[in-house]
């Protein structure tokens, strides 16, 4: 009788794990085209971190409402996080803001140069003015991409 009972526990226990991961498996979401955006070297936690996904040269870097996807982020022990789901494969680049005061705008002196961090995917640098998006631009297949931009200070 007892070795009955060993067996119908055994049994129970190996078709309970069997359901639970089953169930596990199909309440987690299909791996979906994101981009990942680790922004680091902040020099504070003030206000937020705007991050812009632009698809082609037009308005990149300057012009962040026309990107193609668009994202604030909070920041904690000088660091951020920025994430776009959904993207489809192709050519990309990803600009970065420090918005200090959060005014959801890069901050600039009156020579234009920018008051607030900045940053670019591929850490890219513009030579006299911001960088060009061929520097920064990357090739985005699907799946999940980690990206790491380094925020620089004018």
């Amino acid at each position: 009788m007892r070795l009955d009972t060993h067996h119908k526990v055994l049994a129970l226990t190996a078709a309970f794990l069997f359901l639970s991961s089953f169930a596990l498996a199909q309440g987690q979401p299909q791996q979906e085209n994101q981009i990942h955006v680790e922004i680091v070297g902040l020099h504070n936690d003030k206000g937020q971190v705007i991050c812009a996904l632009f698809s082609s040269a037009a308005d990149f870097p300057k012009k962040m409402e026309k990107a193609v996807a668009r994202t604030t982020s909070v920041i904690s022990k000088r660091h951020a996080v920025c994430d776009f789901p959904g993207v489809a494969p192709g050519t990309y680049a990803v600009a970065v803001i420090h918005d200090e005061n959060s005014n959801g705008k890069m901050d600039t002196n009156f020579m234009s140069i920018p008051s607030e961090g900045v940053g670019a995917s591929n850490d890219a640098k513009g030579r006299f003015g911001p960088p060009k998006f061929d520097a920064a631009s990357f090739r985005f297949s699907g799946g999940h991409l980690a990206l790491k931009i380094t925020t620089s200070y004018l």
